[in-house]
C-alpha cells in the first residue's frame, strides 16, 4: 500500500470531524442530539446512534474540546455509529487492524484511520496447531467437553497478544483501535467466534452463520477500545470462506470487462470465476498435497526447506535451494510442484506418474512396499538421513493436482469456457506467492497459458481486510459480491469424476491441452 503525505486524510472515511455549536439557554438541545445531527448532515442519512460506553464520557468530552472534535463513526447495517471520539489535534491517531485468519498462518496489519498508511505488519503461527494441524482435526476436538472454549481461547489469547506487541511496536496503544477486519475461511471465524463448528464437516454442510457483519470487539474478548467493532468478512456456506470474499475483493475481478479467474490454494482450492456481471465459486480438497502435506520430508515454508528445484536433463543431478540457503531438511509445496515438474520434463517420471528406472539410475531405491527417489542423500541433508519422494507421495501429488485441474475445468464448463480461454489468472496465498507457474503447467496442475496471464496476488486475504479500513463504501461491495456469486456443488458434479479420472496422469492424458509442456519434454529427452 502506497504510505500518503502524514497530513493526509481519506475522505469519506471511517474518521469525520465535527464542529458543534455549543448549547446555550436559547438552544437546550443534548449532547447527543447535537452531535448526531451534525453528522447526520456529513452522512446524508437520519440513522446514526452513539455507543452506550461513549455516551457516558460524551458530555465532559465535549466540554473539554470545545465543541470540536474527530468521530470514528462505523457503518452498521443501515445506519452509523459512533464508537471513538478524540480532539481533532490529539496526536493519538485512531487505529484500524487487518487480520488474515489462516489455518497455519495468522498476518495482522496495524492501520492509521486517518490517512490509511500502514503502520506495521505481523504474523505467528496459529497456536490451534498445537490441537490439530488441520480443519478436520480441529473441529472434533471442538466436540469434546472444553474443547470449543480452548480453541477460541487460543487463537483470542494470541491475537491479543500480537496485536500489543504490534501497536507497541509502532508505539501506538491497542486502546486507539476502532476497527478490526477480520477475514478466514468459515471454520476459523466460527472458531474465533466461539460458535460450534460440528455441522460445517457433516452433510449437508451448514455453518451456524453466513453473514457475522460487525460485532463489538469486546464481546469476543479482543482488547481494543471497549467500544471498537470487528466486521467478520461473510462466507458462502461451510467451504468458501470471507478470505475469498476478501481476495476477490482486492483482486478487483468483481468490477472487471473482462471473465478472470481467482484460485487460492490453502486447506481447500477455493476458485471464484467471473466478471462485472456475474461470478461462479465452487471449492475442492486440493490443498494439502500442494502445501508439502503429501511427502514424508514435506512440511510448511521455513528455513532449510527445499522452495525450488531443477534436475539437469542427461546428468541427472539436482539443482536444489532452500529458504534461507540453509542445509535441506525437508521441502515446502512449490518444491514439490517444481520436483514433480522436473522429474517428468526429464523422463524419470513416465505419464503415469510412475518412476523410470533407467532414467533415474543410482538415485532409485526400493523397499519391500515402493520405490523411492533420494532428492538429498544422507550426508548433505540437515537431518542426517536421505530426504526423498517416493512413489506414494508422487501419486498422491498427481491425485491433488488432478483435482486442482480438474476444478479449474469444471468452473469453466459451468459456463461455456475453457481453461485456455482465459486472459487472466489470479494467484492468492502462499500458493501464488511462491509456486512456478511452469512448474505447474509441466505436471498439468494450471492451464498451459502464457505466463503472463499469471497475476501473483500475494496475501489478498489480508490486502481485502485492509481495504476495508480505508473505505467504509467496501462494505456494500463486498455484500454485492456475496449476493452475486452463485455456489457450484462439486459434490454432486457428475462430469467432476469423469474429468478427475483424465487429469491424473502427466500432465494430461489429452496432450493437446498442454502443447508447452509436450514441446519442453521432447526437447530434453531428444537432447540429453
Amino acid at each position: 500500500m502506497t504510505a500518503q503525505p502524514e497530513n493526509h486524510i481519506i475522505e469519506d472515511g471511517w474518521v469525520r470531524r465535527v464542529v458543534l455549536t455549543p448549547p446555550a439557554l436559547s438552544d437546550n438541545t443534548s449532547d447527543a442530539d447535537r452531535l448526531v445531527e451534525g453528522l447526520k448532515k456529513e452522512f446524508e442519512t437520519d440513522r446514526v446512534t452513539i455507543d452506550l460506553l461513549l455516551l457516558k464520557k460524551l458530555p465532559f468530552l465535549l466540554r473539554e474540546w470545545g465543541y470540536r472534535a474527530g468521530c470514528v463513526v462505523l457503518k452498521d447495517g443501515r445506519g452509523w455509529q459512533v464508537v471513538g471520539l478524540f480532539p481533532w489535534e490529539d496526536p493519538k491517531t485512531p487505529l484500524g487492524v487487518a487480520i488474515d485468519l489462516g489455518t497455519s498462518r495468522v498476518v495482522i496489519r496495524l492501520v492509521n484511520l486517518l490517512s490509511g498508511d500502514v503502520l506495521g505488519e505481523q504474523a505467528f503461527d496459529n497456536p490451534q496447531i498445537s490441537i490439530g494441524p488441520d480443519i478436520l482435526a480441529r473441529v472434533h476436538f471442538s466436540e469434546e467437553t472444553q474443547g470449543l472454549d480452548e480453541l477460541n481461547r487460543l487463537i483470542i489469547d494470541d491475537l491479543n497478544q500480537n496485536i500489543e506487541k504490534l501497536s507497541n511496536s509502532c508505539g501506538k496503544n491497542p486502546e486507539n483501535i476502532y476497527l478490526v477486519s477480520l477475514a478466514g475461511n468459515t471454520t476459523m471465524t466460527h472458531l474465533f467466534m466461539g460458535l460450534d463448528p460440528r455441522w460445517i464437516i457433516r452433510e449437508p454442510y451448514i455453518p451456524v452463520i453466513n453473514r457475522p457483519g460487525m460485532l463489538r470487539a469486546s464481546d469476543l474478548g479482543v482488547a481494543v477500545n471497549p467500544s471498537g467493532r470487528i466486521y467478520i468478512h461473510p462466507n458462502i456456506g461451510s467451504y468458501f470462506g470471507g478470505d475469498l470474499m476478501a481476495g476477490i475483493l482486492y483482486s478487483g475481478m468483481h468490477n472487471r470487462e473482462e471473465t478472470a479467474i481467482l484460485v487460492d490454494v490453502g486447506t481447500n482450492a477455493e476458485v471464484v470465476l467471473g466478471n462485472r456481471n456475474w461470478l461462479v465459486a465452487c471449492a475442492g480438497a486440493a490443498g494439502p498435497a500442494l502445501e508439502g502435506g503429501v511427502t514424508r520430508m514435506g512440511m510448511l515454508a521455513g528455513p532449510g526447506v527445499i522452495d525450488k528445484v531443477a534436475i539437469h536433463p542427461g546428468e541427472g543431478t539436482f539443482e536444489l535451494h532452500t529458504i534461507g540457503n540453509a542445509q535441506p531438511k525437508g521441502i515446502c509445496g512449490s518444491g514439490l510442484i517444481d520436483l514433480a515438474a522436473h522429474l517428468f520434463l526429464s523422463g524419470m517420471l513416465d505419464i503415469r506418474g510412475k518412476f523410470d528406472p533407467n532414467v533415474c539410475g543410482a538415485r532409485l531405491k526400493q523397499t519391500a512396499d515402493m520405490p523411492f527417489l533420494v532428492v538429498v542423500p544422507a550426508g548433505q541433508s540437515a537431518t542426517g538421513k536421505d530426504l526423498f519422494v517416493s512413489q506414494a507421495d508422487i501419486d498422491s501429488l498427481i491425485r491433488s493436482k488432478a483435482a486442482m485441474y480438474t476444478i479449474l475445468e469444471t468452473i469453466t464448463a459451468s459456463v461455456g469456457m475453457l481453461p485456455a480461454d482465459l486472459s487472466t489468472f489470479f494467484v492468492a496465498g502462499t500458493f501464488g506467492s511462491f509456486i512456478d507457474p511452469a512448474s505447474a503447467i509441466s505436471i498439468g496442475m494450471l492451464p498451459d497459458l502464457d505466463w503472463d496471464a499469471f497475476k501473483v496476488l500475494g496475501n489478498s486475504s489480508l490486502e481485502g481486510a485492509a481495504q476495508l479500513l480505508t473505505r467504509p463504501g467496501n462494505l456494500d461491495e463486498i455484500d454485492c459480491i456475496r449476493d452475486r456469486i452463485t455456489y457450484l456443488e462439486l459434490n454432486v458434479n457428475q462430469e467432476f469424476m469423469n474429468r478427475f479420472s483424465a487429469a491424473k496422469f502427466l500432465p494430461h492424458t489429452d496432450p493437446s491441452l498442454f502443447p508447452s509442456v509436450a514441446v519442453s519434454r521432447n526437447n530434453n529427452l531428444s537432447n540429453p
